[in-house]
């Protein structure tokens, strides 16, 4: 069918969301008949792998109802390739009134797990676009926290046209709001001795982080754009942290995380789970399924009596010095509890499946501890502690958090030498088994702010930001629990307070140059 013939057979509805195959490729030609500037124009990238087969049954809807030129499935052609070929194609037609207007008013939405959208917030965050589209997400994976944190949902949807219909109309009355990213950087001395942990295992590490490796004074890498790093000093920070670490016997990596960064038991389920899944992939079908498995591995891991099957040493206090630095941008030492095994650094308000973690601090904490309510274009990233399972599931109580450590600019570990060979972390849902080379004191993993990127939310999320006048602020919300110290004598409650960029597992991308 014709681009002509495809336009004229859309409701007035639908055409609000059409982008001409002109506008997307330079070998297609402009229609012939007039097409009227579309409200919403919108690209759509979906993981044909998640949901089991809801993945595949969306793309197909949505090349029905929209140009099927529109719809990307990120198993034949990564969002990076498309939007740089697309942004490209934009340019040449910078004086084509349409095409300018689209590029004004484009849209993402992108279907899949946590990891997908991740991934696609990544590549917009990277590519600097000139005009860069907020982002739409449809829970299509097992948690879904970043849907479910703007408003679109934790289950996963209908794949009918009547349902992305409904889907395309929350999208055109959406919100704009602008998120936080934050970059991990991670160092290590290479390992010295024959058959030492070498924590370049290319099995262990996530898409997330990538591997930077040591280049000489004068290559061009380390060649400090300066009018890039004066207009952003969170990036010229990051710039010179990542130049200091190119030291000779080290590994460093970076990456980057929009939801949470954990490390300790939590992770060490989730490391589990998706283990089990990469094992037996036909088991994993069904998001009910999916839950059930994760809450039973946590009882086979020892999540819900850690004090007797978790490791001591594992405890964050025995592994890692915690540092942050402080709204002020103050460096200091982070008090952690012995008896917290599970430490999240979040940013949204939705973690494991939409818990939120942090909840709203009362008018009494937020004065005498300096706290804020979590909003998420801050700047300050919460520190959370868990002490176990059943920690966690008082965040399923009214007014529910963990125990709250911090709010800080920037968040600092450093790894006890030899305490142990090994532990697990998490970004944004993916998770790895992380080796820690005994003989080294200078494991380090650092978090900072990195910039902020546009997503589209539904005007009733839970998400709030600090500039909207319009952002609820939740007055009956207030938990009214008792103080959330950090006193040792928690570890006798019988219940605490409350529970990349990359490319997913899930995507085959083996078969693309």
């Amino acid at each position: 069918m014709s681009d002509d013939d495809n336009y004229k057979s859309l409701s007035d509805f639908l055409k609000e969301f059409y982008i001409p195959s002109y506008v997307l490729s330079p070998e297609s030609d402009p229609p012939a008949l007039p097409i009227a500037p579309p409200e919403s124009p919108v690209l759509v990238f979906i993981n044909s792998k998640s949901g089991g087969q809801l993945g595949g049954e969306l793309l197909l809807t949505y090349r029905s109802l929209l140009n099927n030129k529109q719809v990307f499935d990120l198993g034949v052609e990564t969002p990076d390739k498309v939007l740089r070929r697309i942004y490209i194609n934009l340019e040449r037609l910078k004086d084509d009134d349409l095409a300018r207007h689209i590029r004004d008013k484009l849209k993402i939405i992108v279907a899949g797990g946590d990891g997908t959208a991740g991934w696609l917030l990544g590549v917009v965050c990277d590519l600097k676009l000139s005009h860069p589209p907020p982002i739409a997400t449809v829970p299509l994976g097992t948690g879904n926290n970043l849907p479910f944190a703007f408003g679109w949902g934790k289950k996963n949807p209908g794949t009918d046209a009547a349902s992305v219909e409904l889907f395309l109309d929350k999208v055109i009355k959406a919100k704009e709001m602008k998120i936080d990213n934050w970059h991990i950087l991670m160092r290590m001395k290479t390992p010295k001795e024959e058959g030492s942990c070498d924590p370049l295992a290319p099995l262990e590490l996530p898409h997330s982080l990538h591997a930077f490796h040591r280049v000489s004074p004068t290559d061009e890498l380390n060649r400090v754009n300066k009018s890039f790093c004066h207009d952003n000093s969170d990036s010229f920070s990051l710039i010179m942290d990542i130049l200091c670490s190119f030291q000779e016997g080290y590994h460093t990596f970076r990456g980057g995380f929009w939801n949470y960064f954990s490390l300790g038991m939590d992770a060490q389920i989730s490391y589990a789970f998706h283990s089990e899944r990469k094992l037996h992939p036909e088991k994993f079908k069904n998001q009910l399924v999916n839950q059930s498995t994760y809450v039973k591995l946590g009882c086979t891991q020892g999540w819900f009596c850690a004090s007797l099957f978790h490791p001591a040493s594992r405890n964050i206090a025995q592994l890692a010095k915690v540092k942050i630095a402080n709204k002020n941008g103050q460096w200091h030492d982070l008090h952690i509890p012995h008896s917290i095994r599970s430490i999240v650094c979040l940013n949204l308000p939705s973690f494991s499946g939409g818990l939120n973690p942090w909840g709203t601090p009362n008018p009494r904490k937020q004065r005498d501890r300096d706290l804020t309510p979590p909003f998420v274009d801050d700047g300050f990233i919460e520190v959370v502690g868990f002490r176990n399972a059943w920690h966690g599931l008082v965040l399923l109580a009214p007014n529910g958090h963990g125990t709250r450590l911090a709010q800080a600019k920037r968040v600092r570990f450093e790894f006890h030498k030899g305490a142990t060979d090994h532990t697990f972390m998490r970004m944004d849902g993916e998770p790895w088994k992380q080796p820690l080379p005994m003989d080294d004191e200078t494991v380090m993993v650092e978090i900072s702010h990195l910039g902020q990127v546009n997503m589209l939310a539904t005007h009733d999320c839970r998400s709030r930001s600090m500039y909207d006048p319009l952002t609820p602020r939740h007055q009956e919300e207030y938990d009214d629990n008792e103080d959330d110290s950090v006193a040792e004598a928690e570890e006798y409650r019988k219940f605490g307070a409350a529970d990349t960029f990359k490319i997913p597992d899930e995507v085959d991308i083996s078969h693309l140059s």
